[in-house]
């Protein structure tokens, strides 16, 4: 028996939530990495390197 058999349908439901928002977000952040990269002009490559710092900033505990 594994251990995803033994959480409920409602606790494999929140995981399974949680790891495609966690997907979702990294997929983002790369998306936004090509574009600061790959854009044409300095400034879309500035902004999107201005997004890229907000998006992977770490929060810091209080």
């Amino acid at each position: 028996m594994t251990v995803l058999s033994m959480l409920t349908q409602d606790a494999t439901a929140a995981a399974v939530l949680a790891a495609g928002a966690g997907l979702l977000y990294g997929v983002v952040l790369a998306i936004v990495a090509l574009a600061s990269v790959l854009a044409r002009t300095p400034d879309r490559r500035r902004d999107a390197r201005s997004t890229l710092t907000i998006l992977s900033r770490r929060r810091q505990s209080r």
